[in-house]
């Protein structure tokens, strides 16, 4: 298998072909593919913008031009995989427009890691998903505690009883809170527990992004006498950084599906 890796910080296979991108005065993106390819070809990507994707397409495009007729795609974070249902008139189905751009390139397979919910993988064509179920495992080997699974809401009980179930079966504590769908302000975060008797608890989901929903909840666990609290999630973007998070987490486990963090408590774990 050959491999271009459009992320020269992001390599989770093997050594890339070589290629150089670079961009016209204009600010058109562009690409060049400098060796020949036999076989299929992988392209891996971590998608933070509308670019990133972009330059996928420029890549795919290159490649069926020097007639390679295999092309797969690694991207493990779906952009817009939040934006997967329409809340309020007037927004867009978020992730069906990138599922659609990326169908429209006809891969052997694309693979991605612990989407957010169903619908990604409904929508993408030839679609391979990796569980998060060894990534937690790895994770979990550093705590040496009685745990409990934390699942912040319920659109994660379904992925984290079938983690339970991989895992052994480990205690699952189901959580909740509401979110305002105007203006996606949190609030109501309760624990579906009377007393965690100093048990240290997992809490588990697959995106960070501002970390409302952990600070939130965190709280609520220390007020249900939780003891160490850790935090793992799939995909870190921490647009608010650490801080905050760091006051209640022990630790703070992440993969490099979005971004390379470096951070005292953050341990990042590459694919």
């Amino acid at each position: 298998m050959n491999y271009v890796h459009l992320d020269s910080d992001f390599t989770p296979f093997g050594t890339s072909i070589d290629f150089e991108t670079f961009t016209f005065s204009g600010g058109e993106p562009h690409i060049k593919i400098k060796e020949a390819v036999k076989g299929a070809i992988t392209i891996t990507q971590r998608i933070t913008s509308f670019n990133d994707l972009g330059m996928i397409l420029l890549a795919t495009d290159a490649l069926r031009r020097m007639n390679v007729t295999k092309i797969n795609l690694f991207i493990p974070y779906v952009p817009a995989a939040r934006q997967d249902r329409v809340m309020v008139s007037g927004e867009p189905l978020s992730v069906k427009v990138y599922a659609d751009i990326i169908n429209s390139q006809h891969y052997e397979k694309v693979t991605v890691f612990d989407p957010h919910s169903e619908v990604t993988p409904a929508l993408v064509n030839n679609v391979e998903v990796i569980d998060n179920h060894e990534y937690v495992k790895q994770c979990l080997k550093t705590i040496k505690d009685e745990i409990v699974l934390i699942s912040p809401d319920g659109g994660a009980l379904k992925k984290i009883y079938k983690l339970s179930a991989y895992l052994g079966g480990i205690e699952v504590i189901e959580c909740s809170k509401k979110r305002d769908v105007q203006t996606g302000e949190l609030s109501g975060f309760t624990v579906y527990a009377d007393d965690l008797q100093g048990k240290t608890g997992v809490v588990i989901d697959d995106i960070c992004d501002g970390g409302g929903t952990f600070l939130g909840l965190g709280k609520a666990l220390k007020a249900k006498n939780v003891g160490d609290v850790h935090l793992i999630v799939s995909h870190g973007i921490f647009n608010k950084g650490f801080e905050q998070l760091e006051s209640i987490y022990k630790t703070i486990f992440t993969t490099n599906s979005f971004r390379d963090v470096k951070s005292k408590q953050v341990v990042q774990i590459n694919f």
